[in-house]
């Protein structure tokens, strides 16, 4: 089992930058790939980014540019960062992280609320 709790969101006006934590526990070995998603109200869960074990990443393409994922893998250690910079009100939405695990596991966080002002 793998544990996913997540941090740093909050409230920014308009071409602010948050950085979101989500921090692994319990079975972190077994965890692969991490992804940044997020849902605003109304509309589906859409993935924002990801991130290999090894390090390589993918993004929403409306996203390039604006957001960088990131990830350490220290001793004992996984946790997965998400810098959003230029923050747009379209950016408002809850973000959630998810760990793969060991086929055919997935695991999520709880969600932490973005909230960007215009």
């Amino acid at each position: 089992q793998v544990q996913l709790v997540e941090s740093g969101g909050g409230w920014v006006q308009a071409g602010g930058s948050l950085r979101l934590s989500c921090a692994a526990s319990g079975s972190i070995d077994s965890i692969s790939a991490m992804y940044w998603y997020r849902q605003a109200p109304g509309k589906q869960r859409e993935l924002v980014a990801s991130i290999g074990s090894g390090g390589s990443t993918n993004y929403a393409a409306s996203l390039k540019g604006r957001f960088t994922i990131s990830r350490d893998n220290a001793r004992n250690k996984n946790t997965v960062y998400l810098q959003m910079n230029s923050l747009k009100p379209e950016d408002t939405a809850v973000y959630y992280c998810k760990a793969s695990g060991r086929y055919p596991y997935e695991y999520w966080g709880q969600g932490t609320q973005v909230t960007v002002s215009s």
